[in-house]
């Protein structure tokens, strides 16, 4: 049975969150603020966390960062916030995904299903090939093949396919791609990661311009859907 920790202060809505949860057999805790969450999570276990971020006691990014400080549980950010600065901080303390109130049930549960997949996967072997419709990607030898002819990728371009690759669905926010391939220094030149996204797209894409694999998330990062 999977389980949810629902970290919310509203009662109402963590009724309704728990009602619709324990339908589809989810197993359940409530927290209604930061500390019983980290309490909760550090002697229950969950298998994913449903976080809001304006909580009593604590901001919700900072719940996030206690939980990365030792545990790589899924967390899905559910929260009114809905600039883009807000979300992206949450990302970059290590949410995993992040849904704006008012939201419809279906999809967060689409999303959550997601997250937990994706912790559950087996790891890659030694020769780990991604494939699409489109193209395979072995990330072992480096070798990109589209309708079966190969493509050549730069070192840059190889190092962000490889980062959105390894984490299919999971939104990368712009700074942690950026810290990755150009280092701390870089982490404000989102021209450089939009060049090169650019150019990935029209080497892997039928159509550069609505993108059908590597999707951008507008004012945050972007998502490898495979």
């Amino acid at each position: 049975m999977t389980r949810v920790l629902v970290v919310e202060d509203d009662p109402q809505l963590v009724r309704a969150l728990v009602i619709n949860f324990q339908a589809r057999r989810y197993g359940v805790d409530a927290a209604p603020d930061g500390a019983t969450a980290l309490r909760l999570a550090a002697a229950r276990q969950p298998d994913v966390v449903l976080l809001d971020l304006g909580l009593p006691d604590m901001d919700g990014v900072d719940v996030i960062r206690a939980l990365r400080g030792w545990t790589r549980v899924p967390v899905l950010v559910l929260s009114a916030r809905q600039s883009s600065d807000e979300k992206v901080a949450a990302l970059d303390a290590g949410a995993d995904d992040y849904v704006t109130k008012p939201f419809n049930m279906n999809e967060l549960l689409a999303r959550l299903r997601a997250a937990v997949r994706r912790t559950e996967a087996t790891p890659l072997p030694e020769t780990a090939e991604v494939r699409t419709d489109d193209f395979t990607i072995d990330l072992v030898a480096k070798k990109l093949v589209r309708h079966g002819r190969d493509v050549r990728l730069t070192p840059t371009e190889w190092h962000l396919l490889e980062i959105l690759v390894s984490n299919p669905g999971r939104l990368i926010t712009q700074k942690q791609l950026l810290q990755e391939v150009w280092g701390v220094t870089q982490t404000s030149k989102s021209n450089y990661l939009r060049v090169y996204m650019a150019q990935l797209r029209r080497k892997l894409e039928a159509d550069p311009s609505h993108p059908r694999y590597l999707i951008t998330e507008p004012g945050m990062g972007y998502r490898f859907e495979g």
